[in-house]
């Protein structure tokens, strides 16, 4: 089965800065566009970023200019890169493919707070 692990969440102070990370399988990895999404109390999950096989990046407008996605494909890694952060971008981050997602990995909590 498809496991999907994401890292890297935790508590910040509003203006800090946080870097989450997203373990896949290779053999879905390399050959997808994948994105970061979030699900914040009450709320339905949402798309934050993607990053193409090529390196293109897109982001909701909420987050541009304070979030950057990378992907590492020799290791199989993605991640995202969280400045400037507000209260707001409270949530559980997830990652998966773009297109024929596969079952959702457990998240990753960031809570930001004073």
């Amino acid at each position: 089965q498809v496991q999907l692990v994401e890292s890297g969440g935790g508590l910040v102070q509003p203006g800090g800065s946080l870097r989450l990370s997203c373990a896949a399988p290779g053999i879905i990895f390399s050959i997808s566009a994948m994105g970061w999404y979030r699900q914040a109390p009450g709320k339905q999950r949402e798309w934050v970023a993607t990053i193409t096989t090529g390196g293109g990046t897109m982001y909701v407008d909420s987050v541009k200019g304070r979030f950057t996605i990378s992907r590492d494909n020799a290791k199989n890694t993605m991640y995202l890169q969280m400045n400037s952060l507000k209260p707001e971008d409270t949530a559980v981050y997830y990652c998966n493919r773009v297109v024929s997602r596969v079952p959702w990995g457990q998240g990753t909590q960031v809570t930001v707070s004073s």
